[in-house]
Parts: structure tokens; C-alpha cells; sequence
């Protein structure tokens, strides 16, 4: 289906955020569709982060707006944009390192566990039926994620690519509509790097939704994503398939300059 007879999962108008005196994003138009997998890219410093900051809300945009399934998204909290529907991963992994495997993916259900702080002081039997459901969940996204012969083990003795694999897993936990991947091949070797672009479509697959990651391994992202978006010092430096990016002069002058 054409692209302009669907509506976007996500739409970013005229984006920006200053640091003091310094402008850090300008102007940045965005439209991400529903299953569809994108890249966003750009030499360091380019302003990628500072983009997944501002779409969580860790930032809160200087101007522009941002749209999640239509819904302004200006007034909302981090906690309350996860609950909207987007999660993210982080360059550096962040696990809980000395919780188990199961615990992990646990925490990342705080969006849809009801129960109260009363339920869980005494124990209650909507409590243990949340519980029982959470851990259920978990379990499945375990098995999704092939991670369950570790669901015991503790997060900081799992090698590196797995613990990769537990923290989308964790991410997936929160129900999203669109997952933010920051590097998600960071610190992999080639192998592991083979096994994350069949994860990463399994994912958008499996739970049809929306990917968009940052990556500097151009190698991963011609081959998975379907539409890339590329900044270069704050805005918008060119948008279009793997094909076009590839051959648009501005791209190349700005990776590999004059």
C-alpha cells in the first residue's frame, strides 16, 4: 500500500530543541509507518540520540511537534509516552545485572500490572493473579526471544549478544507500538550481527510494529531497514530507501567530506 494512503504510527513537524545558545535538532520532519522498519543515521554528532531523547520525552522539544497515532505527544512525561506506546533501548545496555533473566522482562510490564500497593503488601488475590499473568507473559517473550533456557540466571552473567536480545525483550514487555533501537549492534561481532537483523524482523513480524533504529554499521542497515532517514549537524540532510541514501552525493560528502 502506498504510503500516502496510510496514516503514519508516528509524525514529527518541524523539530528542534536548543542547549543554551547551542541548536542541537532544527526542522526535523519525520513520518514513520505502522510494521515498517527505519534507519536513522548520520556522522557522530549528527544529533540521532538527542532525536530518541526528544520522542521519549527525556527531552522536552524546544518547538515542533510530535504525533503518536495522531495523538499529540507535547504534554507528556516519560513514563507516560511508554505507556503511549514507545520504547527504546540504549547504546549502553541498562539490566538490571544483579535480577534474573525473568525479572528483567518483569519490570518492563509496570504499563498494564494494575495491581496496588496494597494488593502487593497483603498479598492480594488480584496480587497473585497479576503476578501469575506477568509471569506467563514473560515467559512467552522468553521463549520469543530464545532466552529461556537462561530465565533463572542472573542479566550480568548472560554473554553480550544475549544480553542484547534480553533488553528488546524487556522493551517488547512494555506492549509498544514503535521501539527505538540505539545501536543495537554495538560491541557485536559479525555473527552476532547476523543473528540481530533476523531478530530485529522477527520482532516487527511477530508483535507488527513499527522499528526505528540509530546504527553505524552501514552494512545492517542497507540490508534491514526499508526507508532511512539520515541528519547531519541537527537537520535534515536527505530521507529515502537504502538505494537512494546510498547514492545521494550530500550523503557521501558528509561521511566521507570533500
Amino acid at each position: 500500500m502506498a504510503e500516502e494512503n496510510r496514516q503514519p504510527i508516528l509524525e514529527v513537524q518541524d523539530l528542534g530543541i536548543d542547549f543554551g545558545g547551542l541548536t542541537a535538532v532544527n526542522n526535523l520532519n519525520m513520518k514513520i509507518y505502522p510494521e515498517q522498519i527505519d534507519g536513522l543515521i548520520g556522522p557522530n554528532g549528527a544529533g540521532k540520540t538527542t532525536v530518541f531523547n526528544m520522542l521519549t520525552k527525556v527531552y522536552q522539544p524546544t518547538r515542533g511537534k510530535i504525533f503518536l497515532e495522531g495523538k499529540d505527544m507535547e504534554k507528556l512525561n516519560p513514563v507516560e509516552a511508554s505507556q503511549a506506546g514507545i520504547a527504546r533501548t540504549f547504546q549502553n545496555i541498562r539490566l538490571f545485572y544483579n535480577m534474573s533473566v525473568i525479572d528483567n522482562v518483569k519490570t518492563g510490564m509496570h504499563n498494564h500490572i494494575r495491581y496496588s500497593n496494597f494488593d502487593a503488601i497483603f498479598r492480594t488475590g488480584r496480587f497473585r493473579r497479576e503476578e501469575k499473568e506477568a509471569e506467563k507473559e514473560a515467559e512467552e517473550l522468553l521463549e520469543i526471544f530464545h532466552l529461556s533456557q537462561y530465565a533463572s540466571l542472573t542479566a550480568g552473567n548472560l554473554p553480550y549478544g544475549q544480553q542484547r536480545r534480553l533488553e528488546i525483550a524487556r522493551a517488547m514487555a512494555t506492549r509498544p507500538k514503535l521501539l527505538l533501537l540505539d545501536e543495537p549492534a554495538a560491541g557485536m561481532n559479525p555473527q552476532e550481527t547476523e543473528e540481530l537483523m533476523a531478530m530485529i524482523r522477527e520482532v516487527r513480524d511477530h508483535f507488527k510494529i513499527a522499528i526505528l533504529l540509530i546504527e553505524h554499521d552501514m552494512q545492517l542497515v542497507m540490508r534491514i531497514c526499508e526507508h532511512i532517514t539520515v541528519l547531519n549537524y541537527g537537520m535534515l540532510l536527505a530521507e529515502g530507501t537504502p538505494q537512494e541514501i546510498q547514492n545521494n552525493p550530500e550523503v557521501i560528502k558528509a561521511y566521507i567530506g570533500d
